[in-house]
């Protein structure tokens, strides 16, 4: 792990702990293209990176770029550009347009479900492949009048860095890996502890939606992308490694195919896997999970894989 970055806690003392992806899960959209979009190198610039990385993994990397060297590319034109993170937070948590929408807001029911898991002594994890300074910042802006219901979360993520001269730059949290950060590794110390404690240990419930950037825990990754006049998506392999080893997998879906990887990925492989479109939803079927009203398997949809 890269300097001066925390050492995740594990809480193997409780019944239930919950890991979810920050970036289009918990908030409305991806805060990373958002300012890369409009500080950095621009959509257009950011698509053909996109496009490299892609090509990365479908070549078995003999072309394009990784992900960690094509992402940190992207924020490095948001530094470049001479865009303190500050800014980029002020940019992302302010109204603009017409409609006086934030460009970065809360999925619906976040706070509240954050509420119901103190309530009921479920531990709150973020798991992002971000940086760990713009997270909190937008978090504790987004969370204003209920700073002390999201100050105790913990972000699994990577740092950031800056000069002498006070230009910032990420710091992975694996560096070592073509894809800076591995989620994977978040869950694993739970599945580890179950098996020497004779299958005793927390259950995990991870949140994840599968849009951003891209990272490789799988032998043979396989990405499936979309072009809309908007955006290029990319499926985040970040989320099917932990997907492949989370207890309970709750997808986010949209309703809109280009952005719903993670669910496209799951139907594909045979993952199975709890959809919900936001966090009221989320609060219902969990609390129902935990109070032993109903089993994951009440909710979980279970495609078949499709053949090779």
């Amino acid at each position: 792990m890269s300097g001066g970055l925390q050492t995740q806690p594990c809480y193997f003392d409780k019944k239930f702990v919950v890991l979810s992806d920050w970036d289009g899960t918990i908030t409305t959209c991806d805060s990373n293209d958002y300012v890369t979009d409009n500080y950095g190198m621009g959509a257009q610039g950011r698509i053909a990176l996109n496009k490299e990385i892609l090509e990365y993994d479908k070549s078995g990397k003999t072309r394009g770029k990784s992900f960690k060297d094509g992402f940190e590319l992207m924020l490095s034109s948001v530094s470049d550009n001479g865009h303190s993170l500050e800014a980029c937070k002020t940019y992302l948590t302010t109204p603009s347009g017409t409609d006086g929408r934030r460009p970065v807001d809360f999925t619906d029911g976040f706070i509240d479900f954050k509420k119901f898991c103190d309530e009921i002594d479920i531990p709150f994890t973020i798991v992002s492949s971000g940086m760990d300074e713009l997270i909190r910042a937008v978090l504790t802006e987004l969370a204003k009048g209920s700073e002390d219901v999201v100050k105790d979360i913990f972000i699994v993520s990577n740092g950031v860095r800056r000069d002498a001269t006070g230009k910032w730059f990420i710091t992975w949290r694996h560096p070592e890996s073509g894809y800076g950060h591995d989620k994977s590794r978040a869950i694993l110390p739970y599945r580890e502890y179950r098996e020497t404690h004779g299958g005793q240990g927390p259950i995990v419930f991870f949140f994840g939606d599968g849009v951003s950037g891209m990272s490789s825990f799988l032998t043979s990754p396989t990405a499936y992308c979309s072009f809309s006049s908007r955006s290029f998506f990319l499926l985040n392999l970040q989320d099917l490694s932990a997907a492949q080893h989370a207890d309970v997998l709750f997808v986010k879906v949209t309703g809109i195919d280009e952005k719903d990887n993670l669910k496209t990925y799951c139907n594909k492989a045979g993952i199975p896997y709890i959809p919900f479109f936001d966090f009221h939803v989320a609060k219902k079927i969990v609390g129902q999970i935990v109070r032993g009203e109903k089993t994951k398997d009440d909710f979980l949809v279970k495609p078949v894989a499709a053949p090779n």
